[in-house]
């Protein structure tokens, strides 16, 4: 992959072979952001986890304490008071089926977390195909499927993040943006740190967080001291 001269530039401070402290990452990747725009910054956690086992799969979300410095659109599959409520939380979009040929046929998807009443699920179901691959699909666990759509709407716009594996058992994360002081970043990654430590699977032996790296949207990747996160 051909790099451009910013990124060459800015990889030349960073000591591949180095393991950082985290405030020393933080600082370093904050620094090596160097694109015309704010770039997000994204924590990548490898685990030790096989998530080929139902018991050592790991979903969840948390509350990030100084939100993500984006503008989150949620959509809200809901009938009623719910959608009534959905609407004062300050929801962008609420519905029921009148939505899914939208979704399904025009290919509309101007939102980035669906919320679901759980008695809309079947409906909401008839989009797995669309809405699955995209990680967009409302789950439990996230609590993206409740009847506190007002919790959920709030939590949301306020820096709720889900994290889950990929199919290379990494976990990948956005803490912030660019922008943040180091103090925000930091408070946001050890909030998400400790979401991880307490979602660890009670299956797994060996080591738990085997790497994690931090990176700028077009930057190069700092390696963090994975004991010094824990």
């Amino acid at each position: 992959m051909k790099r451009g001269k910013r990124y060459l530039e800015a990889a030349k401070a960073i000591d591949r072979a180095t393991l950082y402290d985290p405030e020393e990452a933080i600082k370093l990747v904050k620094s090596t952001a160097v694109a015309k725009f704010d770039e997000t910054i994204e924590v990548h956690v490898k685990t030790g986890c096989d998530g080929r086992h139902a018991d050592q799969q790991i979903r969840g979300a948390v509350v990030l304490p100084n939100g993500t410095g984006k503008t989150v659109r949620v959509l809200v599959f809901a009938k009623g008071a719910k959608a009534e409520e959905a609407q004062a939380a300050g929801a962008d979009f609420v519905g029921a089926e009148e939505l899914i040929p939208r979704i399904q046929n025009d290919g509309w998807l101007d939102f980035d977390v669906v919320v679901a009443t759980p008695d809309m699920m079947g409906v909401v179901g008839r989009l797995g195909r669309v809405l699955g691959p995209k990680g967009l699909m409302p789950n439990p666990k996230a609590g993206t499927v409740t009847m506190d759509v007002t919790k959920a709407i709030q939590e949301i716009k306020a820096g709720k993040i889900e994290y889950r594996l990929d199919k290379a058992n990494i976990i990948h994360v956005p803490i912030g943006k660019a922008s943040f002081t180091e103090e925000a970043l930091k408070e946001n990654m050890d909030a998400l740190v400790e979401a991880l430590t307490k979602a660890r699977p009670a299956a797994l032996k060996g080591t738990y967080m085997k790497s994690v790296t931090l990176a700028s949207t077009m930057g190069p990747g700092v390696r963090v001291n994975a004991q010094k996160v824990q």
